[in-house]
């Protein structure tokens, strides 16, 4: 099981602070750091100092980590045109040396659209399908060859297809809920596959659809990676756990029926289950990124008994 932290910076965080709880992954052997990409904070918490950008933020963490894997839980799809995305990623993986990975979502906090300008169409889910075929396309388009597309909502011609990535191929993710049109998506784009937030036995079905969905497809739906993100709250003892739990605001009792929270060994077990649901990867997601001992403490006493 991969465990991988997943953050969100749009609560409150600046670039410094990202770039520790960075190093902390990468140094206590996680296989991974992701963040959301958000421009308004969630709830009642201030957002102070602001909202920090995704690609931007990764560029800069791509130069200062060497190996941990970095990349996005989703990115809206709203937030960029496809084709100035295709260039950001595929700059930022060269920066990395081959180590960036691309969640692509459609994007849904229209609050958030609002306060900073950016267009929110109806026809979301769409525009993330021409998306995804222009971002994979322009990537898998042969150097000294161009790349066209003709879409309803986007128009691509001659283009030169470049920078390319470092990597062969990125690996691309796609997740949600949905049970007919997200599978679909997913059988035909994605590496990965990430239920967000939900139960083992929700998630063992939603994985049952994309894998159905990908034969249908004429692909092996073994090949994908099936992944959950999942808050996580860890204590050495009720005490500690129930002191995280009121530091993001949770209830722990609610935090154990949604997400990962208890003792080590209650953690553990629960991965577990997820893992029996057809899981192979954790998106841990930290709230509190000043506790930089919590991540200690899930390397210490969970990640080692995963391994």
């Amino acid at each position: 099981m991969d465990l991988r932290i997943f953050t969100e910076p749009q609560q409150g965080a600046t670039y410094d602070t990202l770039l520790a709880v960075a190093k902390a992954t990468e140094d206590l052997g996680f296989d991974a750091f992701f963040r959301s990409d958000h421009y308004l904070r969630m709830g009642t918490v201030d957002g102070l100092p602001g909202p920090t950008d995704a690609w931007i933020t990764l560029a800069g963490l791509a130069r200062e980590t060497k190996r941990i894997r970095l990349g996005t839980l989703m990115t809206a799809g709203t937030f960029r045109l496809p084709g100035v995305l295709a260039i950001q990623v595929a700059q930022v993986d060269q920066m990395s040396g081959g180590r960036v990975e691309l969640g692509l979502g459609a994007g849904w906090f229209e609050e958030e659209h609002k306060a900073y300008g950016i267009p929110f169409p109806k026809e979301k889910f769409a525009r993330l399908e021409e998306q995804l075929e222009i971002v994979t396309g322009l990537w898998a388009t042969d150097p000294g060859k161009t790349f066209d597309f003709h879409g309803t909502y986007y128009d691509l011609t001659e283009s030169p297809a470049l920078p390319k990535p470092a990597q062969r191929k990125i690996p691309v993710l796609v997740g949600g809920h949905g049970p007919s049109r997200t599978p679909r998506l997913a059988a035909k784009y994605a590496d990965e596959f990430n239920m967000p937030f939900a139960s083992v036995e929700d998630s063992e079905r939603q994985f049952g659809r994309v894998r159905a969905a990908a034969e249908e497809a004429g692909r092996d739906g073994h090949e994908l990676t099936y992944s959950n993100a999942l808050v996580v709250c860890v204590g050495r003892d009720d005490a500690e756990v129930a002191r995280r739990a009121a530091a993001i605001g949770r209830e722990v009792e609610e935090l154990k029926l949604n997400g990962l929270a208890g003792s080590p060994s209650e953690v553990v077990d629960k991965i577990g289950r997820y893992a029996e649901a057809g899981s192979s990867r954790i998106y841990l997601q930290v709230l509190d990124l000043d506790d930089l001992d919590h991540l200690e403490l899930i390397s210490a006493q969970v990640q080692s008994q995963l391994s």
